[in-house]
C-alpha cells in the first residue's frame, strides 16, 4: 500500500477533511512534497515553527544531543545539561517570580499541571476560564476550554469551573476567593486571534491579586516571539502567577512547560511525593531544540523584525471579502463573510501551494501565522495569492 493509502486505512484522524500533502521535507518557510512541489507555508505547523523548518542552529543543537544522550530517566532525576540549560535561560527572561520551570511534553500537559499546581498552591478546587477559549484536548483542559462543541461528548468533565465573557471588565467581578485559578489565553487564539484590552487585563491582574487567585496565562500558541515580544504578557505590563508554554517552545519538538516561582513548585515534591511527574517530559532532545530555536530567535533580531513583517504583510491584503484583519505581530485572523467564503479560499491558496488554515472557533476567519524567518519576498508571494484567492471568489 501507498503511504496515502495507510495514512487513511491505519492512522487514526481528527477529522474527516485532512489537508493530504504526503511531505517529503520541509526547509526555511517552506514543506515540500514527495513529488517536489515546495508548499510556503503560512501556518508553521500552527505556529509551532517559529523559526522555520531546518534551521541549521536548531539542527546542530539536536544532532549533538542525539550523539550524547537521549531519554536516559523519568523527569527530574537525572542532572542533565539540556534541560537545566534551558531552565536557566527561561529564567534569565522572565520575571523574578517565575523561575522554576517543569518541562513537560505538550501544552495540554502544561494546563494539567498548572490546574494541579494552582490548587495545591491555595488549598481551593474552583476555577474560572472564559467562553470561546481553547486550552487543549486532555481532560482538565478541556473542562476549562469555553467551546461546547467541542466538550459535550466527554462529559462529565472537571467540577467546579465557570465561564465569563473574555475582553469584559464587569464579569471579572464574579472572581473571588473560592476560586483556585483563573486561566485565560493572553490572546485568544482560536476564537480568531481576539486581543483584549490593557484595561482588562490590568483589571483582571489586581481581582486575582485581591482574592489570592492564580493568575495562569496560556501563552502556548502567544508565547516565544509569536506577538512581536517574547510573551505576550508583556505587552500588557503585567506578569502572571503560574505561565504555560508549548508550540514553539521547543523548536519543532515536543515540549511544553508550566513555569512559576521556586515556592510555589516545591509543592509538588511531597505530600504527595511525585505530586506532577512525567516519563518524557523536557526530553533532552527536545529542550536542546528549544534552546536553540530560543537563542537563534534573539541573536538573528527575528524578534524585532516580526511586529514590523505583520505591519507590512497586513498592509498587502486588499480585498472588500475581507471583514477585518486581528493581529499581533504575525499572529493573523482574516475575518471573511463566513466560513463557506473561509473555506474557498484556504482550499484555493492550497491549489497555489501557499498553505493557510482555519480555526475550530471561529469558522468566519481563517489563521495565518507565518514563520518569524519569513522573508519580505515571501510575504509578497503569499499576500499576491491570497489577494487572487480573493479575486477568483469574487468572480464566482
Amino acid at each position: 500500500m501507498t503511504p496515502k493509502e495507510n495514512f487513511f486505512k491505519h492512522q487514526a484522524q481528527t477529522s474527516p477533511y485532512p489537508l493530504g500533502i504526503e511531505i517529503d521535507r520541509a526547509k526555511g518557510s517552506y514543506v515540500y512534497d514527495t513529488d517536489g512541489n515546495g508548499y510556503l507555508d503560512f501556518i508553521s505547523g500552527i505556529a509551532v515553527a517559529n523559526m522555520g523548518h531546518g534551521h541549521p542552529k536548531i539542527v546542530e543543537a539536536t544532532v549533538a544531543q542525539v550523539q550524547k544522550h537521549m531519554h536516559v530517566m523519568a523527569y527530574g532525576e537525572f542532572i542533565q545539561t539540556a534541560q537545566v540549560a534551558f531552565a536557566a535561560r527561561l529564567a534569565q527572561l522572565l520575571p523574578p517570580q517565575l523561575q522554576s520551570t517543569y518541562f513537560v511534553n505538550s501544552g495540554a500537559e502544561a494546563v494539567e499541571g498548572a490546574l494541579k499546581l494552582a490548587k495545591r498552591i491555595t488549598g481551593r478546587h474552583k476555577l474560572m476560564s472564559f467562553e470561546k477559549s481553547y486550552h487543549g484536548s486532555t481532560h482538565g483542559a478541556l473542562s476549562v476550554t469555553g467551546n461546547e462543541t467541542k466538550k459535550y461528548r466527554y462529559r462529565p468533565l472537571l467540577p467546579g469551573v465557570q465561564f465569563i465573557r473574555f475582553n469584559n471588565e464587569d464579569d471579572l467581578n464574579r472572581i473571588d476567593s473560592s476560586y483556585a485559578g483563573v486561566i485565560v489565553e493572553t490572546i485568544q487564539g482560536d476564537a480568531g486571534v481576539r486581543i483584549p484590552s490593557l484595561t482588562f487585563m490590568k483589571k483582571l491582574r489586581q481581582v486575582c491579586s485581591q482574592h489570592g487567585v492564580m493568575l495562569i496565562l496560556d501563552e502556548i500558541q502567544t508565547g516565544m516571539g509569536r506577538t512581536g515580544k517574547l510573551f505576550a504578557f508583556e505587552h500588557f505590563g503585567i506578569e502572571p502567577d503560574i505561565l504555560v508554554l508549548g508550540k514553539a517552545l521547543g523548536g519543532g519538538m515536543h515540549l511544553g512547560a508550566f513555569i512559576s516561582s521556586a515556592q510555589h513548585m516545591a509543592l509538588l515534591k511531597a505530600d504527595p511525593i511525585l505530586g506532577h511527574i512525567t516519563t518524557f517530559g523536557g526530553h533532552p532532545v527536545a529542550c536542546a531544540a528549544g534552546l536553540a530555536a530560543l537563542n537563534a530567535m534573539i541573536d538573528e533580531g527575528h524578534l524585532e523584525e516580526c511586529e514590523q513583517k505583520g505591519t507590512y504583510f497586513q498592509s498587502k491584503l486588499q480585498s472588500p471579502h475581507i471583514v477585518e484583519i486581528r493581529r499581533k505581530g504575525l499572529m493573523f485572523a482574516i475575518e471573511m463573510a463566513d466560513a463557506n467564503v473561509v473555506q474557498q479560499v484556504v482550499q484555493y491558496c492550497l491549489s497555489k501551494h501557499l498553505i493557510t488554515f482555519w480555526f475550530l472557533s471561529c469558522p468566519e476567519s481563517f489563521r495565518l501565522a507565518p514563520p518569524l524567518v519569513v522573508t519580505y519576498e515571501e510575504l509578497d508571494a503569499a499576500a499576491a495569492i491570497i489577494n487572487e484567492a480573493m479575486t477568483a471568489i469574487q468572480s464566482t
